[in-house]
């Protein structure tokens, strides 16, 4: 199992797969203010933000490890996109647990939190892509070195 437990990709689509649901309860939240979807909201951004150190360095790792830190347009934009992420995500947490009724007020901070954590969509979809980009092209690599 050691030859085939690959933690970067397991990692990247934990966190990219919760962002998604994540802001999915977001605009389950908005019409009636409903705190249950709200909570939720809450608790997958949390573990978002403990997940994505753990894909960022384990990217880091094979990117080291199989492409000898090669510094490709790819994943040079990998790179800077998970730091925007963290980022993002590491402020909407810090907006969430500092201000707990954040959802339930409308101002600026309210529409602040709802935008950093839409933004996290397209940040996502990007890294995604390159990544597809990568996989794809490794695949194709060892399928032209088996013929």
């Amino acid at each position: 199992m050691k030859e085939t437990f690959f933690l970067h990709p397991i990692a990247a689509h934990f966190s990219n797969g919760l962002i998604p649901v994540a802001v999915l309860y977001l605009m389950l939240t908005l019409p009636e203010g409903d705190q249950f979807f709200e909570h939720t909201v809450e608790h997958l951004i949390i573990v978002v933000l403990f997940a994505i150190p753990v894909s960022f360095f384990s990217g880091i790792h094979d990117w080291t490890a199989n492409y000898k830190r090669a510094k490709t347009p790819i994943f040079m934009k990998k790179i800077r996109l998970s730091i925007v992420l963290f980022v993002l995500v590491l402020s909407t947490v810090a907006i969430r647990l500092s201000v707990p009724e954040v959802m339930y007020h409308n101002d600026w901070l309210h529409w602040v939190y709802i935008v950093l954590l839409f933004a996290t969509l397209p940040v996502v979809t990007l890294l995604g892509h390159y990544g597809g980009k990568l996989a794809g092209a490794a695949k194709m690599a060892a399928a032209r070195r088996k013929k």
